[in-house]
């Protein structure tokens, strides 16, 4: 970001806070304090996604030199990705395009076995011992700026990798319990323009023959292959690459009813509409689920004020919409996944994306996903280059990575339905969203249910909630910036209930507790917050 940039940054945020900061202190007058009424639908389901609905990727540039892809076996990154199961991993991007299979004989030995024991030891002695963990950290820093620099340049280098990188990512996926998905190169052409599969049939020999379980893609935003790599591939064509690789995936012992997933598109827009409704009338019936991607601003010229801005976040409602009903006049029933999401294109927004604001698109994102009718979202990235991702270079957790642990805690598959009835006036209007309390990672009783909520405004607002929900113990789980200030939006560190979240060693989370809040008692919503609330006697028949 430019220094004029941050400045410009700096005095929305002072504006954005106006006088609420004096001193450390917050100081909110009565007067301020605003009140919403809302009614709470626990008699069905208006949605059910996939239990894997917040997953991961791998940036495909961490293996543009294949040292880095070692960083997998931190037990420190291991940890962090094991908590967010179940989920998938997708390893892909822009850079799977410009990567080819080299087999150079140069592999871990022993294959994949299910036996957790067998598989604890391989996991633990593939550990990366700390001093070569902290040198490949800093050397990381230096390549991220070169990988960024070639995003920013749109010229990008072939990079070959061996069976020891495949080796490391599936090693990674492994030992957390993720579901690996591996994207192949689709600019691999022939001379009529058509798939040239002959490298990607070597990488499925090779992992056959590991017996490594994983699902596929092929090939990365498609619109843009003009762009980055001077081919056009139409929708067609793409459709028809499918359906050859899917032939070749039903010829496998290993891979015959593995997931495939695709085309990857960038959000709808002129030609790429054309694109995706090319790609499903040939190519529908080849793949499991149908894969777009969205940003909601450009990395290079955003602002503080578009990350807490509802016409921003409601943008995203438009293109989720556009989207299925794509998908649903070609494919009807198809499934439908945020192949590749975060807050702003371009690797990020510098000084936004890693830092607490980001986690108003993030959580906004997950709600509207899942009430439109999205099964997976695939948070770009875990680990790799810009700064989106969820884990710093030190391979600590930023505060997407806290709201992420979270929402995977307490948020639940069965999509609810919330609505506010009475806004007594906050200038925002609060974003709230309802789902059955996840069952299999807390301890609450069956019907229990979790109200999300977003306050974009610098006032605390008070939440009223329905008559037959007044009789519950409520657990709160509010998440605040780690700072005061006019500068606490930016901050890389969040507060759970008033406590700054921090791993209490490379193996170990700390606990996430909620507050309990007696029941009747209105909730209070702070400024600048999100929160999880979970109404624990709830007793919504739905969710037993």
């Amino acid at each position: 970001m430019k220094s004029s940039d941050t400045a410009v940054s700096t005095i929305v945020a002072l504006a954005l806070f106006g006088s609420l900061c004096v001193g450390a202190k917050t100081v909110i007058s009565v007067d301020d304090v605003q009140s919403i009424h809302v009614d709470l639908d626990l008699s069905r389901v208006v949605r059910r996604v996939d239990e894997r609905f917040l997953s991961v990727a791998i940036d495909a540039s961490l293996i543009a030199q294949e040292k880095f892809m070692n960083l997998l076996n931190s037990p420190k990154l291991r940890t962090l990705a094991k908590a967010l199961i179940p989920a998938f991993l997708r390893f892909g991007g822009t850079k799977q395009d410009f990567m080819k299979f080299n087999p150079r004989g140069r592999y871990f030995q022993g294959r994949d076995n299910s036996s957790s024991a067998v598989r604890g030891k391989l996991c633990e002695r593939l550990e990366l011992p700390p001093f070569l963990e902290n040198r490949l950290k800093q050397e990381w820093v230096l390549q991220s700026k070169t990988l960024l620099q070639e995003e920013l340049e749109g010229k990008y280098k072939k990079t070959k990798f061996s069976e020891y990188a495949v080796d490391l990512l599936y090693a990674f996926a492994n030992c957390s319990g993720l579901d690996l998905i591996f994207g192949l190169n689709a600019l691999l052409r022939t001379s009529e323009n058509t798939w040239n599969s002959t490298n990607a049939e070597l990488l499925l020999k090779y992992c056959e023959s590991r017996q490594y379980v994983m699902s596929w893609e092929l090939g990365n935003e498609p619109n843009s292959y003009e762009k980055k790599a001077g081919l056009r591939v139409d929708g067609h064509q793409l459709g028809q690459d499918f359906v050859h690789l899917h032939q070749i995936l039903q010829e496998s012992a290993v891979y015959h009813s593995t997931g495939l997933y695709g085309p990857d598109v960038s959000q709808p827009r002129d030609h790429r509409k054309d694109l995706l409704t090319g790609f499903l009338e040939t190519g529908a019936k080849a793949i499991t689920a149908c894969t777009w991607h969205h940003y909601y601003v450009n990395g290079r010229d955003t602002s503080l004020e578009d990350f807490l801005d509802p016409e921003v976040l409601d943008t995203l409602a438009t293109k989720i919409n556009e989207v299925l009903e794509i998908v649903e006049s070609v494919s009807p029933g198809k499934k439908v996944w945020l192949g590749e999401t975060s807050s702003a294109y371009g690797g990020g927004a510098v000084g936004l994306s890693d830092t607490f604001v980001a986690g108003f698109m993030w959580l906004d994102k997950l709600g509207l996903a899942a009430k439109l009718g999205l099964d997976v979202v695939i948070r770009q990235v875990l680990i790799g280059s810009g700064t989106y991702h969820l884990v710093d270079d030190n391979l600590d957790p930023l505060p997407d990575y806290w709201l992420s642990l979270l929402y995977k805690r307490l948020v639940g598959p069965e999509v609810l339905k919330a609505q506010v009835l009475m806004n007594s006036g906050p200038k925002k209007p609060i974003r709230l969203y309802l789902h059955c309390t996840n069952r299999k990672s807390t301890h609450y009783r069956p019907g229990a249910v979790t109200l999300f909520a977003l306050n974009l405004n610098k006032n605390e607002v008070m939440i009223s909630l329905p008559a037959h929900t007044a009789n519950s113990t409520i657990v709160a789980f509010v998440l605040q910036s780690a700072e005061t200030g006019q500068q606490s939006l930016y901050s890389r560190s969040v507060k759970l209930n008033g406590q700054v979240l921090r791993m209490v060693d490379d193996r170990t989370l700390p606990p996430l507790k909620g507050s309990e809040l007696p029941p009747g008692e209105r909730i209070k919503l702070p400024g600048f917050s999100f929160a999880f609330y979970v109404l624990i006697e709830a007793e919504a028949p739905v969710c037993k």
